[in-house]
C-alpha cells in the first residue's frame, strides 16, 4: 500500500504544476491548439498579479479555453525561460500559433489587462480557424483538381 501511494505522491511531483509546460505544448502539438505562455517569477510585482489575479480570472471566465495554458517560472526554470523568452523583462506572455510553415510567436511584455490578453487570444484562435478552413478548403480544391485530371 505504502509502494502505490509513494508512486501516485511520485508521479504528481513529476507532473509538474497545474499549468504545467510539457503538458500543455503536447496539447497545443495534438490539438493545433494555440499555446499560451506566462513566463515570470514569484518576487516580480507584474507576474504576481498575472499568476494570482488576471490568468485566473480568465480561465474561471472559459476565455483560455481555446488555448493550451502554461506557467513556467524563470527563477526554478531558467533554462526552459531563457528558450522561451525575448530579452530579460518580465513577465511575458508568449502565445505560439500552429502554421503550414511552422509556430508563429506573439509576445506581451510587462502585467496586462484582462481585456488585452483575451484579444491576443481570440485572434490567435480565429486566425487558426481560419487557416484550418483554408488548408481544408485547398484539400477539396486539390483533391476534386486531381479527380478531373
Amino acid at each position: 500500500m505504502h509502494g502505490v501511494l509513494l508512486a501516485v505522491l511520485l508521479q504528481a511531483t513529476m507532473a509538474g504544476g497545474e499549468h504545467d509546460y510539457p503538458a500543455a505544448f503536447r496539447s497545443a502539438d495534438e490539438t493545433g491548439k494555440p499555446l499560451l505562455i506566462l513566463v515570470g517569477t514569484n518576487w516580480c510585482p507584474g507576474c504576481v498579479t498575472m499568476k494570482r489575479s488576471v490568468m485566473p480570472s480568465l480561465l474561471r471566465k472559459g476565455k483560455l479555453s481555446g488555448v493550451a495554458y502554461a506557467e513556467v517560472d524563470a527563477d526554478s526554470q531558467s533554462t526552459l525561460a531563457g528558450q522561451l523568452m525575448q530579452g530579460g523583462s518580465i513577465p511575458q506572455l508568449i502565445l505560439y500559433r500552429k502554421t503550414n510553415t511552422g509556430w508563429r510567436r506573439s509576445l506581451l511584455v510587462g502585467a496586462q489587462s484582462e481585456t488585452t490578453v483575451e484579444t491576443l487570444v481570440e485572434r490567435a484562435i480565429e486566425m487558426q480557424a481560419s487557416q484550418q478552413n483554408l488548408t481544408g478548403e485547398q484539400a477539396v480544391v486539390t483533391a476534386s483538381h486531381t479527380e478531373s485530371e
